[in-house]
């Protein structure tokens, strides 16, 4: 798969591959009466870092357009400047495929990227090596290391796609695994809210289905016309146009503040997304303090501390800046 299809699975908000049949016409407009909890922050870094400066030029850190890509990258260029090495603010510079080949080019120095992309950055996503965190990470590590890349230690968070079921229903049915929402699919329980990159892609609801052996009915899923997880946890959690479940990313700050109950996967059907930061080999050589002084920011980023810290942001609708240096401290 492209890399191009891999930032369709990871950034919410991104263009569906193609278009599914609906149960029904008017679901079109259940994105329109879903206000998201509040859109992601676009706060920029303010002012200049320490007036200490390195020698050398600046470190150019970017990151992707959603709101935790932005928060993630404010953790990485605020790291930097109280190090008091110089670093320009690229941050928000585009889907994956921008920002990648931006790193490839050497137009940029740094960035947070997800584990699990390697997978598809390397043409190898079948590999079940990818559905484990720690071999995910040195598989990621040992593909990008002869381009001159590194990838930094991870956060111990998890970002991959999940189903979340209404808190009533999950209450009443017992529902806690992928295990039991196949049983309930089966009994007829479930209309999912989920994007055509979820319902399509081999290593979203496929790899589900394959992994606890049931099939969600089409009629039975509201296919959305993007990707965007505060959309389709509202119409879980609210039950709007009879919609008691949906995806969501691991990480996403809204399951915290709605009454929904994300299924566990103990079969290990995703492909493991923890974010790291990767650098330009070169870079690290001239500031090789960055790896521990992120790694420390990075190994505090538990999936409970990262939920908490995007609910700040895309439930309270806070800058990703000010999150970002709250955190840090």
């Amino acid at each position: 798969m492209s890399s191009a299809a891999a930032d369709a699975q990871r950034v919410p908000g991104a263009a569906p591959a193609a278009a599914l049949p609906t149960r029904r016409a008017a679901l079109a407009g259940l994105a329109a009466a879903l206000v998201p909890v509040a859109g992601p922050g676009t706060a920029r870094a303010a002012g200049p870092g320490p007036a200490r400066a390195a020698d050398g030029p600046p470190v150019v850190v970017a990151s992707k357009t959603d709101g935790e890509g932005a928060l993630l990258g404010q953790m990485i260029l605020q790291t930097l400047r109280r190090l008091g090495i110089p670093a320009a603010d690229r941050l928000q510079l585009g889907p994956t495929r921008i920002v990648r080949t931006a790193l490839t080019a050497g137009e940029i120095d740094l960035y947070p990227e997800y584990t699990g992309n390697a997978a598809f950055f390397s043409g190898t996503e079948t590999d079940p090596a990818w559905k484990n965190a720690a071999s995910a990470y040195e598989r990621a590590r040992a593909f990008d290391a002869p381009r001159g890349l590194v990838w930094l230690a991870p956060a111990p968070a998890d970002n991959t796609w999940q189903i979340a079921v209404q808190g009533a229903l999950a209450r009443r049915e017992r529902l806690v695994t992928m295990a039991d929402f196949a049983g309930a699919v089966r009994r007829g329980l479930i209309e999912l809210a989920a994007s055509a990159e979820f319902v399509e892609s081999p290593a979203a609801l496929p790899s589900f289905e394959r992994a606890y052996g049931f099939a969600m009915p089409l009629e039975r899923i509201v296919v959305l016309p993007g990707g965007d997880t505060s959309v389709t946890l509202r119409a879980a959690a609210q039950g709007i146009s009879g919609v008691n479940a949906g995806m969501v990313y691991g990480t996403d700050g809204a399951i915290a503040a709605l009454d929904v109950v994300v299924m566990a996967d103990p079969a290990g059907a995703q492909i493991v997304y923890e974010p790291a930061p990767v650098i330009r080999a070169a870079v690290l050589e001239r500031h090789p303090g960055l790896a521990p002084a992120l790694a420390d920011v990075f190994g505090r980023l538990t999936l409970p501390v990262l939920r908490r810290l995007n609910a700040e942001v895309a439930v309270e609708g806070r800058p990703p800046e000010a999150v970002a240096r709250r955190f840090l401290g």
